[in-house]
């Protein structure tokens, strides 16, 4: 990001800006090729766009001419578009997606030394067959964990559900942990991409939003209290979408799992998952969107998405 004059500032350095202005990168000795992808705001990249990029990902990887990959963005949106690229990433070599949120106008800015680490990391054989990694403040954490949890923080992104997989030291990525339970597709099998929506649950909720929409979504994610409840007056509703269309039952609050068994009043987990719908388990509103519109896209029946659903969310007992 830089200034545009009107004092805001907009996409506009390259690849190879953004590499030249990182101090320390030429002593690693790591052979870099820039490519100009997309240069737009994260806020205004699309699913498609995360579809081509991971085509072209995977076409890099196979050809053995590169060892890693990093990708650069805004922030706005990195916890689901290194989700997405994580699900259709299945060679070894590691993908690791970074940003700033301070631009290059700010004192502090944080775009070179996240630059510099992801690098660092991409380049590193310990990051292999990790899947899709997020490196910022020298922080390394599994795509499908990472939340922005601060509108302005530097230190915003964090891993809820298990911590960070490990650090950045002294320009060596030191990883403590391992992801588990990695869900990934064929891209070969990417299709039309179906209308998945998210529908926040709130206080005094009249259950407007679930008119007509399955006649409007493909799928659906309904981010719950807690861990996984509703008003019992939009029960009926939920019911009739989830004979429809696959509507997965989500925890709005970001962190740890929906529940099963509990509790067992109208408009509870026990209730709703009884009436079809699909548990989310560990994975936030957020990432399950994703995880049901790419397995829509691949063409997954009911069942498949159940049992996807049940890897990546942290409960299958296989």
């Amino acid at each position: 990001m830089t200034s545009d004059g009107s004092g805001g500032v907009v996409p506009a350095l390259s690849a190879a800006q953004l590499v030249a202005a990182v101090p320390g990168l030429a002593e690693t000795g790591v052979d870099i090729e820039v490519e100009d992808f997309r240069r737009l705001p994260g806020a205004s990249l699309g699913l498609s766009d995360l579809t081509d990029l991971a085509v072209e990902i995977d076409k890099r990887l196979a050809s053995g001419t590169v060892d890693g990959v990093v990708v650069t963005q805004g922030t706005d949106t990195i916890e689901e578009t290194s989700y997405l690229l994580d699900l259709f990433h299945t060679a070894p070599q590691p993908v690791v997606v970074t940003g700033a949120m301070r631009n290059p106008t700010l004192a502090g800015a944080d775009g070179p030394a996240n630059l510099l680490a992801a690098v660092q990391t991409a380049a590193h054989p310990s990051a292999r067959d990790q899947g899709v990694l997020v490196v910022l403040a020298d922080e390394i954490h599994a795509a499908s964990r990472v939340r922005k949890t601060h509108a302005t923080s530097v230190a915003t992104f964090q891993s809820p559900n298990g911590g960070p997989l490990g650090y950045v030291v002294e320009g060596t990525p030191r990883l403590l942990n391992h992801p588990t339970g990695r869900a990934t597709l064929d891209l070969s099998n990417l299709g039309t991409g179906p209308r998945v929506a998210l529908v926040t649950v709130a206080l005094g909720d009249d259950g407007l939003l679930l008119e007509g929409l399955a006649e409007r979504v493909d799928g659906a994610v309904i981010a719950a209290f807690g861990v996984g409840h509703v008003p019992q007056h939009l029960v009926p509703a939920l019911e009739d979408l989830a004979d429809r269309v696959p509507v997965v039952l989500a925890s709005r609050t970001g962190a740890g799992t929906g529940l099963a068994t509990t509790y067992g009043f109208p408009g509870s987990e026990q209730d709703l998952l009884a009436r079809g719908l699909i548990r989310a388990g560990f994975l936030d509103p957020y990432k399950a969107r994703i995880l049901l519109w790419a397995l829509l896209a691949t063409g997954h029946d009911h069942p498949g998405i159940t049992e996807a659903f049940a890897a990546a969310g942290g409960y299958s007992n296989a």
